[in-house]
């Protein structure tokens, strides 16, 4: 029991050094990544903003220049 007990505990000794610790280059690597990624987001979210500003624009621009050449209603009887 002595010898089951003793490699289950190496075992887990073992994987648990195995995970490592965050060193302060990994930390700041992920910083970096989350701030980039943060950054690329804005900007996409920016881009689809002013791609919905201009599609809107255009269709209020196209509106109003078919409704200035419709013709009048014709009274009803």
């Amino acid at each position: 029991m002595k010898k089951v007990t003793f490699a289950i505990l190496t075992a887990g000794v073992v994987f648990l050094a195995s995970c490592g610790g965050n060193n302060d280059a990994d930390k700041a690597k992920m910083a970096a990544d989350s701030a980039r990624m943060a950054d690329s987001t804005a900007a996409a979210q920016a881009e689809e903003a002013a791609r919905a500003q201009a599609s809107a624009d255009s269709l209020a621009a196209a509106l109003a220049a078919d409704t200035s050449k419709m013709a009048p209603a014709a009274p009803a009887k």
